[in-house]
């Protein structure tokens, strides 16, 4: 959703014309926020399409609005299509069943399509990993995902994705995406969002206690199983400062805010749990509820420092890598080395991002935060290079591969 919403403002100005298709928000029990829409063009054009209730198909295990939504939608644009010309349909969502259906309508009405790639869609990192540390309905998702995938890239007629990673995976699986027009683009950095918080900033709440007796280290995004090495790296690095300085690490407190896609109230907690281990319980708080994206923009900006956990899996990118970056606050980042995060954020700022391979990791971690606390560390932003990665920008790059899928 991100990713179209940044998008939208700048699809005119490259010589596109955009309508969305998307769920009535009605069937989503996710957080909604409204304010969201605040930045998108009023003539930007707006289709809703139904889902079936989540209250009967959850009895038969399928509560994904992706499911429930596959067949209203196909039925919907297939009245579009009929009556409208369009040139090219475009995916960006993670609700990826609903990309099935770009074969479908490529057959039926010969309309090329492109996928983007936000996720991995069918992947195997949970497959050598304990049952503990899989994901929600796992052996469904893991079977379903290989057989659906397959359909989507079948006919595809260009690729987009955050990572690399994610579009060697696709080749190496799908032969035939070889020649497909294809090209990494990450999420840009949208600053029309940081100016709607610092004008109406009394609208929003932030997420944390921020008592000034103590020094908030915050973290907004999701947290999971693939989030455990940063985590635990983390915290040792943490109970180090508390042996060694104990009087300045005791005023610490971290927040890790967001960090379950479960419903409201149903999240299992997978930071805290590690602290708790460790015996520093008290010095870290998590909330698994999501926050609105303004909210979440807000305790960004009222945080004393930031900090960005990043996944074991080479292939991971943190989408949510610019807020951390405009909110101008010190900056600790952990990362697997050949994340393209990591390559993002010593690239466009003065951040040394601490690689989750390095035997010497925990020594840095605790450097790192040992100097934040010292006040020696401010977040300095390569201006010229961060433009390369605006939201105008990014959106002109999925319009050069439209371009040259149409010829």
């Amino acid at each position: 959703m991100q990713r179209i919403r940044m998008s939208l403002p700048y699809f005119k100005e490259f010589g596109w014309d955009a309508e969305v298709v998307t769920v009535d928000p009605a069937h989503s029990d996710m957080t909604k926020d409204e304010l969201l829409l605040t930045n998108i063009p009023s003539e930007i054009k707006i289709h809703q399409v139904q889902a079936f209730e989540k209250k009967w198909t959850s009895k038969l295990g399928l509560g994904s609005i992706a499911l429930r939504s596959l067949w209203f939608y196909k039925k919907y644009v297939n009245s579009l299509l009929e009556k409208q010309h369009f040139d090219l349909i475009y995916f960006s969502t993670t609700q990826f069943p609903v990309m099935v259906l770009g074969n479908h309508w490529k057959k039926k009405y010969h309309i090329p399509y492109v996928i983007d790639m936000q996720d991995p869609w069918h992947s195997t990192y949970y497959e050598n990993k304990p049952k503990s540390e899989r994901p929600a309905k796992y052996w469904f998702s893991y079977r379903l995902n290989k057989f659906l995938e397959p359909i989507a890239m079948k006919n595809v007629d260009g690729l987009i994705s955050v990572s690399q990673g994610y579009l060697d995976t696709l080749v190496k699986r799908y032969p035939n995406l070889k020649n497909v027009p294809k090209k990494v683009i990450t999420f840009g950095a949208y600053d029309a969002d940081l100016a709607l918080v610092k004008q109406q900033n009394n609208q929003f709440k932030i997420a944390f206690d921020n008592n000034p007796a103590f020094k908030h280290f915050v973290y907004v995004g999701r947290g999971g199983a693939d989030m455990k090495i940063a985590a635990m790296l983390l915290f040792k690095a943490f109970k180090i400062g508390l042996e060694k300085e104990f009087n300045l690490f005791d005023k610490v407190r971290f927040h890790f805010i967001g960090t379950s896609y479960a419903k409201n109230g149903e999240g299992i907690k997978s930071i805290k749990p590690i602290a708790d281990d460790l015996g520093i319980g008290k010095y870290v708080h998590e909330q698994t509820d999501r926050v609105s994206f303004f909210d979440g923009l807000l305790t960004l900006e009222q945080a004393d420092s930031l900090v960005i956990l990043g996944s074991s899996d080479e292939q991971y990118t943190a989408s949510k890598i610019y807020p951390f970056i405009m909110a101008e606050k010190p900056l600790l980042a952990m990362f697997h080395p050949e994340s393209s995060a990591r390559k993002i954020l010593e690239l466009c700022t003065n951040t040394k991002v601490i690689s989750l391979l390095d035997r010497d990791a925990e020594s840095a971690v605790f450097e790192s935060i040992y100097a934040i606390l010292q006040n020696k560390i401010a977040l300095e932003i390569n201006v010229e290079n961060f433009a390369n990665y605006s939201a105008k920008a990014m959106t002109e790059n999925q319009t050069k591969i439209f371009n040259k899928i149409l010829g």
